[in-house]
């Protein structure tokens, strides 16, 4: 049995490297998800409003169910996840913002 030898195509040479255009500026936000002139704060505050009004429409529609003044149980069911969900998302993102936080701290500077 012979070993045949692995052959390669000829690779071209490489042109000469040319400058780089000088970086610029960003404009301004760009792109998919761009939220102009918003602030994180208020962001985050829209959030916690969110979760407070699905959470007391969870409440609403418990205090129906418990009464049996709730024509469709599958509203407070839904309602029900929908503001558990919510706060399951709150408690994460709040988690993570702590643990950079921390990492921030922890540098040295």
């Amino acid at each position: 049995m012979d070993i045949v030898p692995i052959q390669f195509p000829s690779i071209p040479n490489i042109g000469a490297i040319t400058p780089a255009a000088a970086p610029t500026a960003p404009t301004g936000p760009s792109g998919i998800g761009a939220v102009a002139d918003t602030e994180f704060g208020s962001l985050v505050l829209d959030g916690l409003d969110r979760l407070e009004g699905l959470t007391d429409k969870a409440d609403t529609l418990a205090v129906q169910a418990a009464t049996g003044n709730l024509d469709n149980i599958h509203d407070y069911t839904i309602a029900a996840s929908e503001a558990s969900v919510a706060s399951q998302l709150t408690v994460a993102v709040r988690n993570r913002a702590v643990e950079a936080f921390n990492e921030i701290m922890r540098m040295q500077v």
